[in-house]
């Protein structure tokens, strides 16, 4: 799969939530110094017809850089995939921050055991989730050093939807009093190695989907 950049924000009139969240093929270029676009390798991927029917996939997670985030698609929603540095890893134990959040303990259920935590995933230093904004189904863009010219008031950067302006952490936790009612959800996933990520599968002995979260 070929991987390309994106700097559109709006959705096409017309076009089902479906069919814009497959436009989403590849990385973005996410803003600040550490966040670099990154292009997947091709044969990292099962062919289109195999993740169309929902196989897991297999990525790559040792080449992507401190801060950088990069896009996968996989049934065809945009997987969200970030090796958050020790700075970005800190700011999700900030209490005055964590105040501020709706649900900051994942009380509502959306990602499966494993990812209950104040992280919200298996390691503290990759967040995997689903890009798909739970207010109305947007794409959220990744600011973890958001611009000072244009600043959100008491945000210290994250994930903001830029339809209508929630805000989420490095972590997916929603804000309070924005439009998005839910945390981003975190699909099944496990590590087959300490760099290899197979999405679309969970742990042995667990069971988890994301047609079971409570908002997608």
């Amino acid at each position: 799969m070929s991987s390309t950049t994106s700097n559109g924000h709006d959705q096409p009139d017309g076009a089902s939530r479906r069919d814009f969240l497959g436009l989403v093929t590849g990385a973005f270029a996410a803003i600040g110094t550490a966040a670099v676009a990154w292009s997947l390798i091709d044969s990292m991927n099962p062919a289109a017809d195999v993740i169309a029917a929902g196989a897991p996939m297999d990525i790559d997670v040792g080449k992507i850089e401190p801060g950088q985030q990069i896009i996968v698609r996989w049934r065809g929603m945009p997987i969200l995939f970030v090796n958050r540095t020790a700075e970005m890893v800190a700011t999700l134990k900030n209490k005055a921050d964590e105040a501020r959040l709706a649900d900051p303990g994942s009380a509502v259920e959306q990602q499966p055991a494993y990812a209950k935590n104040w992280h919200r995933s298996v390691k503290p230093e990759l967040a995997v989730l689903v890009g798909i904004c739970t207010h109305l189904g947007c794409l959220p863009e990744y600011l973890p050093k958001p611009d000072p010219t244009e600043p959100v008031t008491n945000w210290p950067g994250g994930y903001l939807c830029p339809c209508h302006g929630s805000k989420y952490d490095l972590a997916g936790r929603v804000y309070q009093n924005v439009p998005a009612p839910y945390n981003l959800p975190v699909p099944p996933y496990h590590f087959l190695d300490p760099k290899t990520v197979r999405v679309g599968q969970n742990p042995a002995g667990v069971s988890f989907s994301l047609s079971g979260v409570v908002q997608l």
